[in-house]
């Protein structure tokens, strides 16, 4: 299951620009339910998927009884143009638009590869002092991050870029298999669609989970997807070992992962002692001889799942001891099971069970 460990919870006292039920007073003095701002902040470059795919969802909930009002603001209030060239029409600026209810921001290649402007992030840390709760689609994560609004936080962002955001927010604990973290009144999430998977648990937040299933059930999506970010991550890959004599045991390993890799048997093939090779392997690649050989096979079962070959199949030809063996490493890799993998990742043809 996605990792969204809550760290704590909102007061019960109602914060600024917050109202998800929130109230006004009509002509007859009888409370009406105020509107839920959600400010999406966008910029030249932004991922149209992430500024689409949450906003989807806050407007299909409005369609089941819930009140989001969504306004695109961008930080002169000028149209933006999309990463996919898409004009998009902004409702003003951010400095002119009231606090929001929850702050979004979207995110961009651009933003892992070079430094967020300053006016961009200054553009964030403004509305968000005053916003209910702040939350980031995929790489807005890095604008949070300039922003100083993930200092001491847990955070996450796209897979190929987590590493990037920790060395950029040092004192932020960044979570690189979790679809979306909550850290307070601070959300993030990963990847593109990510954003919708955010979207839906920000609206059960705001109107609890019957209300929210209807939005996923009406766009097609899950309610909660099973499994983390690694289950859609690239191998494994690394720089080769520095050392000769350890290129030497990865390359036989990574030949021919069938054959027997126990730790007496790598050190015989170097003439050295398993305390020795054990310290080879940490020294270099900050592994152990087993954890590595366990790495290479997994790559390889799944690929051998990709390839359409079935899960005992795959744990053979990888080199696992068994099927369950398999099933135990990628319950503990990605939280799903070989089998559930395979349905997501093997095809993208739906076939006609007719045919």
């Amino acid at each position: 299951m996605p990792r969204v460990s809550p760290i704590g919870r909102r007061s019960s006292s109602p914060e600024p620009g917050w109202s998800p039920r929130g109230s006004g007073s009509g002509a007859t003095g009888v409370a009406t339910p105020a509107p839920h701002r959600v400010a999406i902040i966008v910029y030249d470059g932004v991922t149209l998927l992430d500024v689409a795919g949450p906003a989807e969802v806050f407007k299909e909930a409005n369609r089941f009884g819930a009140d989001y009002r969504i306004v695109l603001l961008s930080p002169t209030g000028a149209d933006v143009t999309s990463s996919l060239g898409v004009r998009m029409a902004v409702d003003g600026g951010v400095s002119a638009e009231p606090a929001a209810g929850t702050l979004m921001v979207s995110g961009s290649d651009f933003y892992p590869r070079a430094r967020v402007p300053g006016d961009l992030a200054d553009a964030v840390r403004i509305p968000a002092a005053v916003a209910g709760r702040v939350a980031s689609i995929c790489t807005g994560a890095f604008v949070l991050a300039a922003a100083g609004l993930l200092d001491g936080k847990r955070a996450t962002t796209h897979w190929k870029v987590a590493h990037e955001l920790a060395a950029r927010c040092p004192t932020c604990r960044v979570e690189p298999d979790a679809i979306y973290v909550r850290d307070g009144t601070t959300y993030t999430s990963a990847g593109v669609t990510a954003g919708i998977d955010l979207a839906l648990a920000l609206v059960e937040e705001d109107h609890g989970p019957g209300l929210a299933r209807d939005v996923a059930r009406a766009l097609v999506v899950y309610m909660q997807r099973a499994g983390g970010q690694s289950q859609f991550s690239a191998p494994l890959q690394g720089p080769p070992p520095r050392s000769p004599a350890l290129r030497k045991i990865t390359d036989l390993v990574t030949a021919n992962p069938r054959e027997d890799h126990s730790l007496g048997e790598l050190a015989k093939h170097l003439n050295v002692s398993t305390r020795h090779l054990t310290r080879l392997f940490h020294d270099e690649l900050c592994t152990t001889p087993a954890r590595y050989v366990e790495n290479i096979r997994f790559d390889m079962a799944r690929a051998l799942l990709d390839q359409g070959h079935t899960a005992t199949e795959a744990a053979t030809l990888a080199g696992f001891p068994s099927y369950e063996s398999l099933r135990r490493v990628f319950a503990r890799k990605l939280s799903i099971s070989p089998a559930a993998y395979q349905r997501r990742f093997g095809t993208a043809r739906r076939v006609n069970a007719d045919q």
